[in-house]
């Protein structure tokens, strides 16, 4: 009876080792940030999390003969061990670090109800040792030997069905995961109790840099998807998520109809081989392969299909958009926006300067600008007037130059003082053309000649448009 005990006890051991290495395996981004987060330095944190994986499957694999059993057992033993004391070292620092015990399957910070789960193991894996030192160890795989060839076809068929069917699960899992938090957001909203949360990264940061594979096995980087000009519309997705697979047929509708506007891109978890099949059927570019959904978390995504827009210089130029409803919208305020889209050249339109030259708009080019559009009458232009002259003073060939451009009268312009360039716009012309309806208005173009941003409206918006920090406002979107 006793030996039938040690033998339960290795073969619960050395499946939840296994569950544990195979889950950590299939995410080691998550893996390499829980192993930081537990006070790995940066540059071991990549070999830890694949060693610690690695060394869970020896510890499983040792566990099951009789001959390996008494090292499998003091292997368990001693890892649940470091990982107990690694969680009680964050706890009596006051930190509680996401132990990524089981990969995506299931992660939680670590605390008491962690620390009593490896405690309980250890005491499983301290039976272990007891029992296969006091002779106590039966093979778990010595039955394998007498078993005929057609019941060894058998069982390798089912070892097949099992394995489908635990990928199938963590599949299942996952896609829960994502239901629960929008569940959970929509409980928010229609209780009135809080307002609805805010996902992604803040809005003028720049965006997480990357370097992945396409659907072609090329690699595409965030500087590769920007590079034509205009902003990027960058879409993640799931394998299993109906919405995402009923939104892609739009998208590939919207990369025909706003190229040169903005460019699609999504990113997705599933198989390449999948994703390949799928791209081609659809007729789809630009679908990149996120194993482990490294980039769904660096950009702070929250549920399939989510969306964020990135401007041209690579600064996140939107929240996250959550489900097929919120990405329709982002597309249609790009696509409905008045004026020059972004990334198109700036229109060749000709003005006279406050000093009688005459420049075209297309001629800005070398350094990137600030095109404000002004009116020395206007109570809103005359309220940030001394916070725009403050910043034009500072200005150290970091910041955009300033192009102002007055429907005032010259004179009224001249007595505002700028510095800078002054060209005048007395019919708004070109407020017209950039689809400004007032002042103050801004837009950026790049040193190339072409639009990199949207229309700033109001001081606020056109004082963090215009430099990184100006009386606590914040960079440039």
């Amino acid at each position: 009876m006793l030996d039938a005990v040690i033998l339960a006890a290795r073969l619960l051991l050395a499946a939840v080792f296994v569950v544990a290495a195979v889950t950590k395996l299939s995410d080691r981004e998550g893996t390499r940030q829980a192993v930081v987060a537990f006070g790995a330095r940066e540059a071991l944190a990549g070999p830890l999390a694949l060693a610690l994986p690695v060394a869970e499957l020896v510890v499983a694999g040792l566990l099951l003969p009789a001959d390996t059993a008494v090292a499998g057992a003091i292997g368990a033993l001693g890892l649940l061990l470091l990982f107990s004391a690694a969680i009680a070292f964050n706890l009596a620092r006051g930190q509680a670090p996401d132990c990524h015990c089981f990969g995506q399957l299931h992660s939680e910070p670590a605390g008491p109800r962690t620390l009593a789960r490896n405690a309980s193991l250890a005491v499983v894996a301290a039976v272990v040792v007891a029992g296969t030192l006091d002779g106590r160890d039966t093979s778990a795989v010595g039955w394998v030997g007498d078993l005929t060839a057609a019941e060894v076809a058998i069982a390798a068929g089912a070892l097949v069905v099992l394995g489908l069917a635990a990928a199938a699960f963590v599949s299942l899992l996952r896609a829960y995961g994502r239901l629960l938090v929008r569940v959970e957001r929509l409980e928010r909203a229609l209780s009135g109790h809080a307002a609805e949360p805010e996902f992604g990264l803040e809005l003028g940061t720049p965006a997480p840099m990357f370097a992945v594979a396409d659907t072609a096995g090329e690699q595409v980087t965030l500087d590769d998807l920007l590079a034509p000009g205009p902003p990027l519309l960058l879409l993640f997705a799931s394998p299993g998520c109906g919405p995402c697979h009923a939104l892609l047929p739009k998208v590939v509708e919207w990369q025909a109809e706003l190229a040169g506007r903005l460019t699609l891109a999504v990113a997705s978890d599933g198989p390449p081989g999948d994703l390949r099949a799928e791209a081609e059927e659809l007729g789809l570019d630009h679908v990149l392969v996120d194993p482990g959904a490294r980039l769904y978390r660096d950009f702070e995504a929250s549920g399939t299909p989510s969306a964020v827009l990135i401007a041209p210089d690579g600064a996140i130029a939107s929240r996250i958009a959550s489900g097929p409803d919120a990405i329709e919208a982002m597309v249609a305020e790009v696509r409905d926006a008045p004026g020059v889209p972004i990334g198109a050249p700036v229109p060749a339109l000709e003005l006279p300067s406050l000093d009688g030259e005459t420049v075209s708009l297309a001629d800005l080019r070398g350094r990137d600008t600030l095109l404000l559009f002004w009116d020395p009458e206007c109570g809103y232009c005359r309220g940030m007037h001394s916070d725009l002259l403050a910043w034009e003073r500072t200005s150290n060939g970091t910041t955009p130059r300033l192009v102002v451009v007055s429907t005032g009268s010259p004179e009224a312009t001249r007595t505002d003082g700028f510095r800078s360039k002054v060209l005048l716009d007395e019919d708004f012309a070109a407020g017209a053309e950039f689809g400004v309806s007032g002042t103050p208005m801004a837009v950026r173009l790049d040193a190339d000649g072409r639009v990199a941003s949207g229309v700033a409206a109001g001081a606020e918006a056109v004082l963090h448009l215009a430099a990184p920090a100006i009386n606590g406002v914040g960079g440039p979107p």
